[in-house]
C-alpha cells in the first residue's frame, strides 16, 4: 500500500496543467520528462542537479508510475 500512497502523493494530474498529463507534485515537471531524461542516460544525480525542485523519491515515483501503466496485458487482434 505504501507504493500507491507514494504515487498519489507525488504524481498529480490536473486537466488545467500540462494538458492533463501526469506531473510531479503539482509542478510543471511531467512524469514523461523525467522518464525521457533517464532513458537518455542521465543519472539520478544529474537529474536532481538540473531540476533542484525534484527529490529522489519523485524519480522513484515516476518509475513506479510507468511500471504500473505498462504492467497490463496488451491485446493483439
Amino acid at each position: 500500500m505504501k507504493c500507491m500512497t507514494q504515487l498519489v502523493d507525488r504524481i498529480t494530474v490536473n486537466p488545467k496543467q500540462c494538458g492533463g498529463r501526469p506531473c510531479i507534485r503539482g509542478m510543471r515537471i511531467r512524469v514523461s520528462d523525467v522518464l525521457e531524461l533517464l532513458a537518455s542516460g542521465m543519472t539520478l544525480k544529474q537529474i536532481l542537479k538540473e531540476h533542484p525542485d525534484l527529490e529522489p523519491e519523485d524519480i522513484q515515483a515516476c518509475l513506479r508510475f510507468a511500471s504500473s501503466r505498462v504492467g497490463h496485458r496488451v491485446r493483439t487482434s
